[in-house]
């Protein structure tokens, strides 16, 4: 019953049988009592837990009396896949048994093991990731919209200032919720290299936006560096965003050229969305040893050099497509090797739209302007500097987009 059991799991469907037989031996029993806790909110996650039977209600706020169940697992149900795939990253939702339960539990280290021995299931992650975010979509946008409607429905109808507060109160948690979930998707500490250091900066236009940028360990001494911009803002393109990011990572690999990686990110994006949104996206591969940057454009902007010298170049570029609006596109692909002392800077268009009270865009050239002035910085500062000038030009004015700095900085 057990090795059936797995066997209808997405990510062990095509495994043999002996090598869920193999599995089943591994894999650590994990019983509940009612109402215990698997793990809570903000958690570690460390494991992919399986229900082999009763049922697991995935909750928020638990202990604060006010608890929202999101959603309940059953028999052959799992979660936890993106723990196994995302290292030191935070459960952002607790677990707790309703009833008595049995779990199955697949620690990383076991992942690992079971990836190396059979690659094939990277192909399979994909897919049921993929899905997963389908889905969470769906439920997000579903019960977004219906509090929006309750919302509205308690202006017009009551009036009364006390229930608005309270529901306005709600939402605003409920967006707090969203907008760390989807920070929590973004890097906490970038990679640390001999040669070269990285920056990365992102300001939101509403609490939840849109854009994403990523730096991240590719081995044989390689690096991926990602930047990104849905169209439009808010929560369904906080959503698309997750999936987005999600398909390019993982499609990310040291063998595959950027153009690739872009491609096949855009098959799925185009084969799973059903509405018009799309994303620009620039992704490119670091050699650490030879310093050689190779990358791929979607459509997005493309980066400014620094050299030594203080000249500042807009790299060679030709038409792109985004991803998402068409099954096969065209892409703008690079590469050349980053010179000592200089600065690669990638950024969204929120940068060059953004306005000051006059309705004066900051526009290409003032980016141009700053960055020949960051000779001496690194590449955070570097960051940190443009987008500093960036706000002091807007002086109060609306942000109408998302901004998103990433900076290389060869040593």
């Amino acid at each position: 019953m057990s090795v059936n059991l797995l066997a209808q799991i997405p990510f062990f469907t095509d495994l043999p049988m002996d090598e869920l037989d193999r599995l089943m031996s591994e894999l650590e029993v994990v019983n509940l009592k009612s109402e215990e806790i698997l793990f809570r909110e903000g958690d570690v996650g460390e494991h992919l837990y399986i229900v082999v039977s009763g049922e697991l209600e995935i909750v928020m706020g638990p202990e604060t009396g006010d608890v929202l169940v999101l959603n309940t697992l059953h028999e052959g149900e799992y979660i936890g896949e993106m723990s196994l795939i995302q290292p030191g990253g935070l459960r952002t939702a607790g677990a707790r048994a309703r009833g008595d339960v049995v779990l199955l539990s697949m620690s990383r280290t076991q992942f690992k093991d079971l990836l190396q021995r059979h690659p094939e299931l990277a192909k399979s992650m994909v897919g049921v990731l993929s899905q997963r975010l389908v889905n969470t979509n769906v439920q997000t946008f579903r019960g977004l919209t219906e509090k929006n409607r309750q919302l509205q429905q308690a202006y017009d109808e009551l009036k009364a200032a006390q229930e608005q507060l309270i529901e306005k109160e709600r939402m605003e948690r409920e967006l707090k919720v969203a907008a760390d979930i989807q920070m929590s998707i973004l890097p906490d500490v970038l990679p640390v290299n001999e040669a070269f250091d990285f920056g990365g900066r992102i300001l939101p236009a509403r609490q939840v936006g849109g854009d994403f940028y990523d730096v991240f360990e590719l081995g044989d001494d390689k690096l991926g560096v990602l930047i990104g911009d849905v169209a439009d803002k808010g929560v369904p393109s906080a959503i698309f965003m997750a999936r987005a990011h999600a398909l390019i990572i993982a499609e990310a690999d040291s063998s595959m050229r950027p153009g690739d990686v872009l491609r096949m990110a855009n098959t799925h994006i185009t084969r799973l969305e059903k509405s018009t949104q799309f994303v620009t996206a620039l992704y490119g591969v670091l050699d650490t040893t030879t310093g050689e940057f190779s990358y791929a454009r979607a459509g997005h902007e493309p980066p400014l050099l620094l050299t030594a010298n203080g000249e500042v170049h807009r790299l060679p570029h030709k038409p792109g497509m985004a991803l998402g609006l068409w099954e096969d596109i065209a892409l703008d692909e690079y590469s050349l090797t980053l010179p000592k002392d200089s600065l690669l800077v990638m950024f969204t268009d929120g940068m060059t739209d953004c306005r000051n009270p006059k309705g004066e865009p900051f526009g290409l050239e003032r980016i141009k302007t700053t960055v020949a002035g960051l000779k001496s910085f690194s590449a955070q500062a570097s960051c940190d500097e443009l987008l500093s000038r960036l706000i002091n030009y807007q002086n109060g004015s609306k942000q109408d987009d998302d901004v998103t700095l990433v900076a290389i900085h060869a040593k």
